[in-house]
Parts: C-alpha cells; sequence; structure tokens
C-alpha cells in the first residue's frame, strides 16, 4: 500500500460434605456457562468462483482450527470476505466498479482517512460507500496514519509518530472510528491500519511503532470496531507477530500482509506463525499493476482475502 499512502478461577476444593460439593459443582459451571463465545461470523462469498490456486489457497483455512491473535469482540457480527481484492489510491467512481463487475474482484480497499494519506478522496462519501455495496462490493477500510520514525521508501518526517506514541494513537484510533462512523461503516466492520516498511531491528522506533499500534488497537476495538493492521510481511507483520507470541495484549485482530511474489497464498507466510489469524488474514501478492475491466483500467495491488470486512449502514 505504499502507492495509497505515499510514505505509504483455578478453584481449590476442601473435604465438604455432598451437598456442598454439588453446590460447588454448580458455581463452576454456571461461572463456564455465562462466559459464553462469540457467535460464528457471517460469511459472504463473491459471486463469482475463484481459481483452483485461490480455493487451494482459501481450504487450507479449514483445516486450522488454532486460535488467532488477541482481539476484541464487537458487539455487532463481523462479515466475513473470501475471494479476490483490490486496493487503489483514490476510490473509483461507480460507473468504473460498474464496469469492473467484469472482473474477479468483489471486494476493494479504500483510504478513508489518517494523516498519511495522500490521495483525495472528493468521491469517498456516504452515498458512494452505499452505492457500491448495493453493487455487492465489500469493503476493506484503510486507515493511513502516523508512520515509524525509521521507515523506508521516503516517507515525509511530517506523518512521523511522536514522542508519545500512546497518546498519539489513541488519538488516531478515536479519529478512524469518527470517520468510519461518518461514512455509514458500522460497529463490527475491520479498519485496517497501514503502517508502511520499517527498521523493526531499530530498537527504540520499533517499540515505539508498537507502542502506538497497540493504542491504536485498543481505542477502535473499545469503540465496537475491529483493528486490522496491516504492512509489510518482513518488517510490520514480523514484529507484530513476534509480540504475539510474547504475549503482548491490545494486538491487531486481523492481518493484512504485502509479500509482493507474485502467488498468493494466506497461510504459507513465513513471517506468520501458521495458527494465529485464522480465518483473518489478507495477503496482498503484486503491487502497482495495472489492469482493464469492461472498458476502465486501474492502477492496483492485487490481494487474497479471508479476512472481516466493512458493515454498511
Amino acid at each position: 500500500m505504499a502507492r495509497g499512502t505515499r510514505v505509504r478461577v483455578r478453584a481449590r476444593a476442601g473435604r465438604r460434605s455432598g451437598w456442598t460439593a454439588l453446590v460447588g459443582i454448580c458455581v463452576v459451571w454456571t461461572l463456564l456457562c455465562g462466559a459464553g463465545v462469540p457467535a460464528a461470523p457471517d460469511r459472504t462469498v463473491p459471486a463469482r468462483s475463484t481459481s483452483d490456486s485461490a480455493r487451494s489457497a482459501l481450504a487450507r483455512t479449514a483445516s486450522d482450527s488454532a486460535r488467532s491473535a488477541p482481539a476484541r469482540t464487537a458487539p455487532n457480527p463481523t462479515v466475513t470476505f473470501r475471494g479476490w481484492a483490490m486496493d487503489t489510491c483514490g476510490a473509483p467512481s461507480t460507473g468504473t466498479l460498474t464496469r469492473w463487475r467484469t472482473s474477479r474482484y468483489r471486494a476493494l480497499g479504500i483510504y478513508f482517512g489518517g494523516r498519511g494519506r495522500a490521495c483525495p478522496q472528493p468521491r469517498l462519501t456516504p452515498g458512494w460507500v452505499r452505492a457500491v455495496d448495493r453493487m455487492g462490493w465489500r469493503l476493506l477500510p484503510v486507515y493511513a496514519g502516523s508512520q515509524a520514525p525509521c521507515v523506508g521508501g521516503g516517507v515525509k518526517p511530517r506523518v512521523s509518530i511522536g514522542k508519545h506514541p500512546a497518546r498519539q494513537g489513541a488519538r488516531e484510533g478515536r479519529d478512524a472510528v469518527r470517520r468510519a462512523h461518518a461514512l455509514g461503516l458500522l460497529t463490527g466492520s475491520a479498519l485496517y491500519l497501514d503502517v508502511e516498511s520499517y527498521d523493526r531491528r531499530n530498537t527504540s522506533c520499533a517499540r515505539r511503532v508498537l507502542s502506538f499500534v497497540r493504542a491504536w488497537d485498543r481505542e477502535v476495538g473499545t469503540s465496537g470496531y475491529l483493528p486490522g493492521f496491516y504492512s509489510s510481511a518482513d518488517t510490520g507483520v514480523r514484529h507484530i507477530e513476534g509480540a504475539r507470541r510474547a504475549g503482548v495484549d491490545n494486538l491487531p485482530a486481523v492481518m493484512w500482509f504485502a509479500r509482493w511474489r507474485g502467488t498468493p497464498r494466506l497461510y504459507g507466510e513465513p513471517a506468520l506463525r501458521r495458527s494465529a489469524w485464522q480465518g483473518r488474514r489478507i495477503h496482498q501478492y503484486a503491487g502497482n499493476v495495472r489492469e482493464r475491466h469492461g472498458g476502465r483500467s486501474l492502477l492496483i495491488d492485487r490481494n487474497l482475502v479471508d479476512a472481516p470486512v466493512a458493515r454498511i449502514g
């Protein structure tokens, strides 16, 4: 997405009477049942069939039952999309998206806010969101916020994470929630924080990024949305995976990783443990590709998705 941002209770039992033991069992049973589990997400499958390689990549999701990364449960159910997606810098016209219904893509990344967003978005309105939703497009809302001080690719210092990363991350998380709500994106929607490639071996810089991301995730999650994360597989994604293995909390609920190797591979990414982020992954496998469908051309990044998308109000 560099193009889009340009900076782009253990209970202990004593010896009791039979009646007391029975009461204890009931109490424990009540506690366990009262905890509950989140309902299974609704799933939306694209109208067109996928290729053999896509089916193979997506079929692997059914065989993996391990837990995904720590995530907050939204009050509304999520909508999960499985299939092909594109993302492009500016929101395309509804006319172009109508023409692109001839393509295999059925989901679209949109840059809905953030101080690192480069492209103007004159079309990105609640009306546009409702219109493309009625067409059958699923939306992946991307927030291009502040970037790592040690970011690569010539990112301008004006969008760097400052000296108070947790405070800044919380502030930008609130901004993301406000903007999502204004566009008609309901709670339960996934919002993806775009963090471009950075030097994760720079300890002070990596620490600042992690503090920022965790605060953004916490703010977005407590507001009822699902915090997602986009970055390079070998930098930001590998950094967050290391934090997950270390037991750090307030991490992204959905992982969108970029590895431009031409072949989509959701659950074969070496930077991620296979059991992590099950059913909550996006692989951006090619970037800056020009495609033409229905007589309309767009410069896009290509993605394979098994992840939550936006819920439209």
